[in-house]
């Protein structure tokens, strides 16, 4: 196919707009906007402190007041959920006066995949 010396190509003029060309694997823009459109997904992200098993008896009794006793120590990292599956360990801060995660342990990649099939 022949092209005229100093009129540039269809690929130069979308480089020159800022346009992204086709990409090796052929996707070009949709590939952009799929991605796009997965990074709009919300997820729920939650924070467990600990826990505690009790008897429907004890339950009854649970007041204004009333303490629950937690499997874990204080000073030990709280685990950090996504769509309720295990990805990272933390510390609990506060910022602003509200409560904040600072994350100390990410579960590698391996991990995480592990943890689809249970």
């Amino acid at each position: 196919m022949e092209q005229d010396v100093g009129k540039p190509n269809q690929k130069e003029m979308n480089a020159k707009a800022g346009k992204p060309g086709p990409s090796p694997g052929g996707g070009g823009l949709q590939e952009a906007s799929n991605l796009d459109f997965v990074l709009d997904i919300p997820l729920e992200v939650s924070v467990e402190l600990g826990r505690a098993r009790i008897l429907i008896s004890e339950l009854l009794q649970l007041g204004r007041g009333s303490v629950i006793e937690l499997n874990k120590l204080a000073g030990e990292p709280v685990e950090i959920f996504i769509n309720h599956k295990l990805i990272a360990r933390g510390e609990v801060v506060v910022v602003n006066d509200k409560f904040g995660i600072k994350m100390t342990d990410i579960l590698s990649p391996m991990e995480r995949v592990k943890q689809l099939g249970t």
